[in-house]
C-alpha cells in the first residue's frame, strides 16, 4: 500500500522531535539543525513514491536526515577535539565580550541553567563530532535512539558487520578521550570547562553533590572506563538538546565554538 501525503505528516511530527535532537548532535547548530528537518520533510515527500514497507517510517524518515546531515558535514571543517579549549581561549581573551553573553543567558533566559548534567550532554556531543562521520552518526542512532543494528544497516547502507565495527571504534574512541580529558574523573585531566562554569554560573551550588547525582566518580581506572561512558551515555540520552533546562545557554556556546572554528586556520 502507498503512503499519503497524510501518513507521512502524520508519522513526520511523531518522530520530529528524536530527529531534531539527533540532527543537532550531528550540526551543532540550532539554526541548520532547523533547516536540515524541514529539508527531511521536503526530500522525503518528494520521495513518497519510494517507501518501502522494509523499514519502518521512522528508520525512512532517518535514512534521509542522515544522510542530508552528512552531506552538510562535508561542507564543514573537521571539529577538532581541542574545540573547547580554542573556544575557552577566546573567551579569556575577550571576557566582557564572551563570558558577559553567556551570564546575560543564563540570568535572563527559562532555559538559561547550568548544571553538571547539562554540561556532560554538551562535552557528549563535542566529543562524538571529533569522530569520523559514519562513527558518530552510527553511535548516535544506536546509543542515543535506540535504533537496532537492522535499522543502522538499512540507514546506512552497511553491513551489519561493518556497522559494529563501526560502534565499537566510536566507543572505544570516545571513551578514551573522555577518560584523558575530562577534569571530573581524572586529575589529570586537561578540560577543566564544567568546574570554571560552574563557578560563573552557579557560585553557591555543591558541585561535588551535583557530580554524585550523575553516577560518575573522580577515579579513573580500567574497570571503570566503560562504565563511565555509559553513564554519560545515559545522562544524553535523558536529555533533549531543544527541551532541556539549559538549551539556550547550550546554544550559545555551540555559536561560540562554530564561531571561534571559523576563525582557524584550514590545517
Amino acid at each position: 500500500m502507498r503512503l499519503s501525503e497524510h501518513d507521512l505528516l502524520s508519522g513526520f511530527e511523531v518522530c520530529k522531535p528524536q530527529l531534531k535532537s539527533y540532527l543537532f548532535r550531528i550540526t551543532a547548530h540550532k539554526e541548520d539543525t532547523e533547516d536540515l528537518v524541514q529539508d527531511t520533510y521536503l526530500k522525503a515527500s518528494e520521495k513518497l513514491h519510494t517507501f518501502e514497507s522494509r523499514s519502518s517510517l521512522k528508520t525512512w524518515i532517518f535514512t534521509i536526515g542522515t544522510h542530508l546531515a552528512i552531506d552538510y558535514l562535508r561542507t564543514k571543517k573537521k571539529w577538532p577535539l581541542n574545540a573547547i579549549d580554542l573556544a575557552r581561549e577566546e573567551s579569556m581573551r575577550h571576557p566582557e565580550i564572551h563570558i558577559s553573553r553567556f551570564l546575560a543567558v543564563n540570568q535572563t533566559s527559562p532555559q538559561g541553567a547550568f548544571e553538571v548534567r547539562e554540561h556532560i550532554n554538551f562535552c557528549f556531543t563535542c566529543i562524538g563530532k571529533t569522530l569520523p562521520m559514519d562513527q558518530q552518526v552510527a553511535l548516535l542512532l544506536k546509543e542515543i535512539f535506540d535504533f537496532k543494528i537492522s535499522e543502522l544497516v538499512l540507514i546506512l547502507n552497511l553491513s551489519e558487520g561493518v556497522v559494529k565495527h563501526l560502534l565499537l571504534e566510536a566507543r572505544k574512541t570516545m571513551q578514551d578521550i573522555f577518560e584523558k580529558r575530562c577534569s571530573l574523573i581524572n586529575k589529570n585531566g586537561v578540560c577543566h570547562q564544567c568546574s570554571e562554569l560552574q563557578g560563573i554560573f552557579n557560585p553557591k551550588q555543591n558541585f561535588q553533590e551535583q557530580l554524585l547525582k550523575t553516577g560518575l566518580k573522580n577515579e579513573s581506572s580500567g574497570k571503570k572506563i566503560k562504565q563511565h561512558f555509559e553513564w554519560r551515555t545515559k545522562i544524553a540520552k535523558a536529555i533533549d538538546p531543544f527541551e532541556s533546562k539549559g538549551a539556550d545557554l547550550q546554544f550559545c556556546h555551540f555559536r561560540h565554538i562554530n564561531n571561534v572554528l571559523k576563525m582557524q586556520p584550514k590545517a
